[in-house]
């Protein structure tokens, strides 16, 4: 009888595969540090030798990013590989806006409509608890504390698809549009009654996903967008009008 060779692991590849694993999942997050080498040594159960070898492993695939005297963070090679050579041209191509905008309602429906389906009872606490810190930002004057806000929800959104192709793209999708939406949310705001409406809109999307409706939740997702699109259209347009006025008015 002819037996096959058993290939056994080397201890290395075993745990860069395993934090490889999390943060794919999401579990270890850009930007997140690493316990200390000889915390994650003995909370693994794995020697220091082995673990140092397989965050050097993992440092040249460019998942984590090794500080010296600093320690080892979670690289955001994952959103940015997708959104670093869209940003400068998304910013400085105002065309491309509504593309944008058009892109996000489709892949976030889609995304709202599994999460519904999928979400685990921790998600649902997750995104509950988001909502709570999207109306508490809502209500006060920090822009920068809505734009977070509404960041988080869109991506525990996404996250709680289950799907991680789905939760890195939408969580490269945010990244890139970071800035705009920070923008989106100071035009948006500047007409009062909106702000209202958008965080009506944040809490349908959740309770969809709470109801475990996933046509409710798909709905609710894309209305918001094409809300967004709408009411950004009618800013640049009366922007657009105002400077032609400024222009006529200059020359008179």
């Amino acid at each position: 009888m002819v037996y096959q060779k058993v290939n056994v692991p080397r201890l290395a590849d075993a745990i860069m595969e395993q934090l490889e694993s999390q943060i794919i999942e999401g579990v270890l997050k850009p930007g997140a540090r690493l316990p200390a080498e000889r915390v994650l040594a003995e909370q693994l159960g794995v020697s220091r030798p082995s673990l140092r070898e397989a965050i050097q492993k993992l440092v040249a695939k460019g998942r984590i990013i090794s500080r010296q005297g600093g320690g080892n963070y979670v690289s955001d090679q994952l959103e940015t590989a997708f959104s670093d050579p869209w940003e400068q041209l998304i910013r400085q191509n105002t065309a491309l806006h509504g593309d944008v905008l058009e892109f996000r309602r489709a892949i976030e429906g889609v995304v709202a409509s599994m999460a519904a389906e999928r979400a685990t009872d921790a998600d649902l606490a997750h995104l509950k608890d988001l909502i709570g810190k999207l109306r508490r930002a809502y209500e006060g004057e920090d822009l920068a504390a809505q734009s977070a806000a509404d960041v988080a929800f869109h991506q525990a959104v996404a996250e709680a698809s289950h799907n991680v192709l789905f939760a890195h793209l939408v969580s490269s999708l945010l990244h890139m549009l970071h800035k705009n939406i920070e923008d989106n949310i100071a035009n948006l705001f500047a007409s009062g009654p909106v702000a209202g409406t958008l965080l009506e809109q944040h809490e349908a999307v959740w309770q969809a996903i709470e109801n475990r409706d996933p046509v409710a939740a798909r709905a609710a997702s894309e209305a918001h967008i094409d809300f967004v699109a709408k009411t950004m259209a009618h800013f640049r347009d009366e922007r657009e009008r105002r400077d032609r006025a400024q222009r006529r008015l200059a020359g008179v």
